[in-house]
Formats: C-alpha cells, sequence, structure tokens
C-alpha cells in the first residue's frame, strides 16, 4: 500500500510538471496534457465571410481533441431524473440534443460558448419548443411549465457530457422559452397577423455567405416581430425593446417548426452568428501599463513589447474567437491604447498577430481561431471530442487608423487581408482532408492513478 501511495504521489506530481512545461498559457484553462502533433498537408476549402482572403491560401486547420480515459467511460451514461411535467418532445430532436451536449462538453463549455456552445444551446431550445408546437399549437412555454423543461433539457444534456453550468454560463432564463412580453404565443394567432409564406421564404435558404450583408432572413424576422408585437394595440418605438426581443423568439420558434431540426438549425446558427461577429467578447483589462511603456516617443522597444505581451497573455486566457472577433478585438484594443497616447503601431513592432487574441492550446504559438462560419464540435469514441482551429494564420493585427475603412466583412472596400475561414475536417463532413491535428489527453496523473488503481 505504501508503494503504491508513492506511485499515486509520482503520478500526480508527474502530472502537474507536464501541464506546466507544456501548457504554461493555458493549464488553467485545461487539464489535458499535450499528447501529439501531426503535420500533413491540407485541401484547399474555398468561400467564407471574409473580407479579402490571404495571400498566403488556404490555412491549415488545428483540430484539438480532449480523448476519454481508456479506462473510464468518456460520458456520464447515467439516466437522467426528468420531471414528468414538460411538454416538449425531445425524442423529435434527439440527434440535436446530442450534438448540443457535445458542443457543451463540460471542459470546453467556458472556453467555446460565446461560438459554439451558447449558439447551438439557445437553437436547441427554439427548435425544441418549435417542433413541440406541432402538437400543442403554442408557441411558448407556460411559465408554471418552463422550470421544468429547462430543469429536464439540463438533466438530458449533463447525462451526455455537457456542463452542469449551462444556464449560467449560456445566461438561460425563463424568457428563453415562455412568451415573454409578446402577445402573441399560440400558431393559430401567429399566422393570423403574418404574411407566414413570405417569411418562411425569406429563411427557408439562409445564404451562409451573404445573410450577414445582405440580412434577407433577419430582415423578415424583424419585420414579423414587431408586426406581431402590436396585436395588443401596444405602440412600440424601437426595434430592440423587449417586447420585440420577445416577440423575435416567437417568431424563431414558428420558423423552427415549419423547418426539419437540421435545417432549422443552420438557420438560427447562421443568423446568430451574424450577431457573434460583430462584437469581441474579450474583457480588456486596465492597459496603464501598456501605455506607460509605449506611449510618446518609445525609446526602449524591447521594454514596451515585453509589456505589450504580458498584456495580450491575459487575453489568451479568455475563450476561443473567430476570425472576424479577432480583428474586432483588435481594433478594441487599438483604440484604448490610442487614446493613452501611444501613437507607435505596437501590433507590428510587437508582432502581434489576430490569434494571439484567443485562446492558446500550447506553449508553442499556437492561438486557436475559429472559423467566422457557423460550426460545431464532433465526437469520435477512439479519439474524443474535436474542433476545428486555425493554427497557421499569422496575420498581423491591423492597428487602427482614422484614414483606415472599416474591417466590417461587408465593407468591400476593407483593406484588411485576414485568413479565410478553416478547413472543414472530417470529423465535420465526412470528407477525409488531411489535417494537423494537436491531441490533448485528460490528465496523466488520472491516466496513471486508473491504472495502478486496476492492478
Amino acid at each position: 500500500m505504501r508503494s503504491a501511495g508513492r506511485l499515486l504521489a509520482a503520478a500526480a506530481l508527474l502530472s502537474c510538471l507536464c501541464l506546466q512545461v507544456l501548457l504554461p498559457n493555458s493549464a488553467r484553462a485545461f487539464g489535458q496534457v499535450l499528447h501529439r502533433i501531426d503535420r500533413a498537408a491540407e485541401e484547399d476549402d474555398g468561400g467564407g465571410l471574409m473580407p479579402e482572403l490571404s495571400p498566403t491560401g488556404s490555412p491549415k486547420p488545428l483540430v484539438p481533441f480532449l480523448a476519454p480515459a481508456p479506462l473510464a467511460p468518456f460520458f456520464n451514461n447515467t439516466t437522467p431524473k426528468l420531471s414528468g411535467n414538460c411538454s416538449l418532445n425531445f425524442t423529435a430532436v434527439d440527434d440535436l440534443m446530442t450534438t448540443t451536449a457535445v458542443d457543451c462538453f463540460a471542459s470546453f463549455a467556458p472556453f467555446l460558448a460565446n461560438v459554439i456552445c451558447c449558439p447551438q444551446l439557445q437553437a436547441t431550445l427554439t427548435i425544441l419548443i418549435g417542433q413541440s408546437s406541432k402538437q400543442t399549437g403554442s408557441l411558448a412555454l407556460d411559465p408554471t411549465v418552463a422550470n421544468f423543461c429547462l430543469s429536464d433539457i439540463q438533466q438530458l444534456l449533463l447525462s451526455q457530457g455537457a456542463s452542469d453550468n449551462l444556464h449560467s454560463i449560456c445566461s438561460v432564463h425563463l424568457s428563453n422559452v415562455t412568451e415573454g412580453s409578446c402577445p402573441v404565443s399560440s400558431v393559430d394567432a401567429f399566422e393570423s397577423v403574418i404574411d407566414s409564406s413570405k417569411l418562411l421564404e425569406a429563411c427557408r435558404k439562409v445564404d451562409p455567405v451573404n445573410e450577414c450583408c445582405s440580412r434577407t432572413c433577419q430582415n423578415a424576422i424583424n419585420e414579423a416581430s414587431q408586426k406581431i408585437s402590436f396585436k395588443d394595440g401596444g405602440l412600440t418605438s424601437y426595434t430592440s425593446s423587449p417586447k420585440v426581443d420577445s416577440c423575435r423568439n416567437v417568431v424563431l420558434r414558428w420558423l423552427s417548426s415549419r423547418l426539419d431540426p437540421s435545417s432549422a438549425k443552420q438557420m438560427l446558427r447562421q443568423i446568430s452568428n451574424c450577431n457573434v461577429n460583430e462584437v469581441c467578447p474579450l474583457s480588456f483589462p486596465d492597459t496603464s501599463k501598456v501605455a506607460k511603456e509605449c506611449s510618446g516617443t518609445v525609446k526602449n522597444g524591447t521594454s514596451c513589447c515585453k509589456s505589450m505581451d504580458s498584456y495580450v497573455s491575459h487575453l489568451q486566457k479568455q475563450s476561443f474567437i473567430t476570425n472576424l472577433q479577432a480583428l474586432g478585438c483588435g481594433k478594441v484594443l487599438g483604440e484604448k491604447l490610442q487614446k493613452m497616447n501611444v501613437s507607435m503601431n505596437v501590433y507590428s513592432s510587437c508582432q502581434i498577430t489576430l490569434k494571439d487574441f484567443s485562446l492558446q492550446v500550447g506553449s508553442q504559438e499556437s492561438g486557436c481561431l475559429l472559423p467566422s462560419m457557423p460550426s460545431d464540435a464532433s465526437f469520435d469514441p477512439s479519439s474524443g471530442i474535436s474542433f476545428t482551429c486555425d493554427l497557421n494564420d499569422n496575420i498581423a493585427a491591423p492597428w487602427p487608423s482614422s484614414l483606415q475603412a472599416s474591417s466590417s466583412s461587408c465593407n468591400k472596400s476593407a483593406a484588411v487581408n485576414i485568413p479565410e475561414r478553416p478547413a472543414a475536417t472530417s470529423a465535420q463532413n465526412g470528407v477525409n482532408h488531411n489535417r494537423l491535428e494537436l491531441s490533448l489527453l485528460i490528465s496523466l496523473g488520472t491516466l496513471l492513478a486508473a491504472i495502478l488503481l486496476q492492478v
């Protein structure tokens, strides 16, 4: 027993050492150990919602894997304890629930929340109510039932490996499933007010490349939302009022009832990503130390860049972001520094790239930028959870300029070259692409301990 205890202690120590050496930038974020890197060529994958493609061509993707311990089940596989008081038809969206559980897998949910997990969870809630409305005739849950349904959804996802804290991570409230302040919640009342065929035609097939600029589907949704918000005779003076927001949820549920779950998911994820990519999700700490070293006439470039690198390292521990989000985050930070009298282009001087704003996945320079197009994580029983990152685009972060055109992806005159979206992997589309893979194993100490316990 004493010998076994020493081996367990050694295993734990080895695990900690591996984390410190191999994952210094993300040890707190991930409890896994860098295992291997396999490099291979990558086929081109064209398209993507980007202003202008990088002159270096298609990027090579990184596919981080969270692999299961060989001696332990990957998922909890416990039978979920359901309330029995929820009327939602979970069976109708079984595949969707599994996708959501993988997208919101416990270890990654906080770091994939903004781009993958929460948009997918919201889409799932919307589709669940939309599909169930075929039987219930209602596009909203009664508040007395809503809590039971939210609890059941959490239990079902938890049983498939999802985080047990999704309601907090994704800010899920009763308004996500009830009628809120919208005066219309029944299918009959909705279809008596709205030109359903016009709405469905606008959103049946959302253009994945042009929707964020043309806003064909989104404009139709907003028009319908405002129209049903007037149903009770009240006045709504602006499009983002709580009443219109509640009615927008109702419109999305109706659309989800008229499309199959897969098509509804594509529609919802696409229009949500238009909003996701417009906003930088990062929190920026105080920039006074950087400003002190880099403002005015810089006499010590090394000191300035050291301060800048230290600052950026705090951003790299927050979350995975998309290419377009990184572009926005670079602009936000640059403008903050300019307001503090930093006139030098510190991005260029200190070699700050777009991927430096996203979560890092190793001790080497390996910031992970997610696709700007909707994507999911994937699960393979042998390799675990994986998602696509772009590891190879060292595109310099653009320093803000009053003369520079907007970097919006809808601005055709934008002068910024940013990478095209990472190519899909075989796990996503069934095509056997060659790819760059980074495997992240669950803590080595956990594996060794499990082995020892079996002896």
